[in-house]
């Protein structure tokens, strides 16, 4: 989803692509900008992910700048990359999409891609992942696992389509289930965060669902020392602690920037905002932990398996 300010490294690295012709079609060079770094191991790590799938898929230079997060040094890091042929840049979060509308007629033969924004230009693309139905099937495995039937959102923002999800999952799993929701109002604030966290545990919460990507491992961190469960965020967080994260939500960042990519190259990348659900391979729930029994994993992968084939959620 959307990302994130803050001022990181100001850095370029230019991947090479091993001399090789470069790939045919309209795709030449491809760069991103991220607001923060790519070593965060959740939504930075994902877009450069996603960059060295695209470099290995086209054969092409790519390049990457960290700490862009204001108007000038995206100016800068455009015009720099125009210099080095980039015709194609990834403005790795929602920010860039306002950027991206004020520079982009500059420079035609460059194509701009953000994240949850509104893309108005012809040569301007926002994606969207349309998190609801992850975030419900994330809260059906919370409300199945829950032992005090009460469930604790850490929330960035309110206008959060899988926060939503995640209740109305729960809801429907269990109608006993309450679910507490709060709001950081920041995608880093990891101090606030925790403090939330706080609450909600002394509240009865044991399952855990930390919506924002810059402060949800502290956030995990701390449910694990107190022997409770998470619904992970982002990027598959099972490694984080198996007996914790029951399963996460993933927006697989990489994989769709590399479909957003072979659009690209094959002039079929439209402008405006595009949207992307589990259907389009790019959104799923991660591996679960061995504390969840087979038969609910099994009853849930057919009810993801559903909604891939009609559009409809268990509830409709």
């Amino acid at each position: 989803m959307l990302k994130r300010f803050g001022l990181i490294l100001f850095s370029l690295l230019l991947l090479g692509g091993c001399g090789q012709p470069l790939a045919t079609g309209e795709i030449q060079k491809v760069g991103l900008l991220v607001p923060e770094t790519i070593d965060d191991q959740v939504w930075g790590t994902a877009g450069y992910h996603g960059l060295l799938k695209i470099q290995s898929r086209f054969n092409i230079d790519v390049f990457y700048k960290e700490g862009i997060n204001s108007k000038p040094l995206v100016e800068a890091a455009v015009q720099e990359f125009s210099t080095q042929g980039v015709n194609l840049i990834y403005g790795h979060g929602n920010e860039y999409a306002a950027y991206f509308n004020q520079i982009s007629e500059e420079y035609p033969d460059i194509h701009f891609v953000s994240f949850n924004g509104d893309a108005k230009n012809k040569n301007t693309t926002s994606l969207n992942f349309d998190a609801y139905a992850m975030g419900f099937f994330g809260g059906m495995v919370a409300a199945h696992m829950t032992e005090t039937k009460h469930l604790g959102v850490i929330a960035a923002f309110e206008w959060q389509p899988e926060v939503e999800g995640f209740y109305e999952g729960a809801a429907f799993y269990d109608d006993e289930v309450n679910v507490d929701i709060y709001y950081v109002g920041h995608w880093d604030n990891d101090q606030k965060a925790l403090d939330i966290l706080e609450k909600a545990l002394d509240g009865g919460a044991d399952v855990i669902y930390p919506a924002g990507d810059g402060y949800n491992v502290p956030v995990i961190e701390r449910v694990k020392e107190r022997g409770l469960y998470v619904v992970g965020y982002i990027s598959d967080q099972s490694d984080l602690g198996e007996s914790t994260v029951l399963t996460s939500t993933v927006q697989h960042v990489d994989v769709l920037y590399e479909l957003v990519a072979t659009k690209f190259n094959q002039n079929e990348l439209t402008a405006g905002n595009l949207y992307f659900d589990i259907q389009d391979g790019v959104i799923s729930l991660g591996d679960f932990s061995p504390n969840v029994d087979s038969n609910f994993r099994e009853s849930i992968q057919q009810q993801i398996n559903e909604y891939k084939e009609t559009g409809k959620l268990p509830n409709e």
